[in-house]
């Protein structure tokens, strides 16, 4: 068994990501083992962690992901984790109609293709655990693609709730709000340069939608799901756990 699986294992898709990576640490410390998805097989200098090279998007990437579950380990999969990013697709003005699909395909299926990759290695207590976001619940046109795939994907964890609950394995839902990443700095600037202001301003702007002037961090999104661990977190069962630093206006 790989070294540091003796609380289990934990499936990471995404894991290369700035919020995929600071959750792999974080469920390191928390003494699971880790398979860390990317599409290129990450290299980490740590025995705890098994690197997996696969395409959440692709139905390939079922049988690569059970086989770096195997490599891990022999013990039970504690947590999955679907943490791939979406690619930039412009506001709702100019996106391509197609894109939609495909990012709901990417983070909606590729949630599901993580499930069946691991099933009969989830046990009662295991969590599945989706990492949406804030424009799920809050529409906003330049977010159009992460509004409308984050809104489906709290729908379809609602679904894996009542699928899979009889067998005691909850599903969950982590929304941040704009979290404070290369990915956000990246899509900031292409919005400054289609409005022809600086990139300062478009993070200021996002920062701007929370009541504390700030952006989520890696870190407190990790800690949000290594939370999830604790058999407490059952009564989370199908819910949205939100990260927005009180950006949601909305109260429910």
């Amino acid at each position: 068994m790989t070294a540091g699986t003796g609380g289990g294992i934990a499936v990471v898709v995404g894991a290369t990501g700035a919020l995929g990576s600071a959750i792999v640490e974080r469920l390191r410390r928390a003494g699971l083992g880790v398979v860390a998805v990317a599409r290129t097989e990450p290299a980490i200098d740590d025995p705890g962690v098994t690197g997996c090279a696969a395409d959440i998007g692709s139905d390939d990437a079922l049988p690569a992901i059970a086989a770096g579950v195997d490599r891990a380990g022999d013990g039970p999969v504690r947590m999955v984790v679907q943490a791939a990013g979406l690619p930039a697709t412009g506001p709702v003005e100019t996106i391509d109609p197609d894109a939609l699909g495909r990012a709901v395909a990417l983070k909606a299926g590729g949630l599901l293709r993580l499930v069946r990759a691991v099933d009969t290695r989830l046990q009662g207590g295991s969590r599945i655990v989706a990492l949406g976001g804030h424009y799920g619940c809050e529409p906003a046109p330049y977010a159009c693609a992460a509004g409308v795939t984050n809104a489906g994907l709290a729908n379809l964890v609602r679904q894996l709730a009542v699928a899979y609950g009889p067998r005691g394995i909850t599903a969950h839902l982590v929304a941040p709000g704009p979290a404070d990443t290369p990915r956000l700095r990246a899509l900031s600037e292409q919005a400054a340069a289609r409005r022809g202001v600086p990139v300062e301003q478009v993070l200021a702007e996002r920062a701007a939608e929370s009541p504390l002037g700030r952006l989520v961090t890696p870190a407190e999104v990790a800690w949000s799901v290594a939370l999830l661990l604790d058999p407490e977190a059952g009564a989370l069962h199908g819910s949205t756990l939100a990260l927005d630093v009180g950006a949601r206006r909305g109260i429910f």
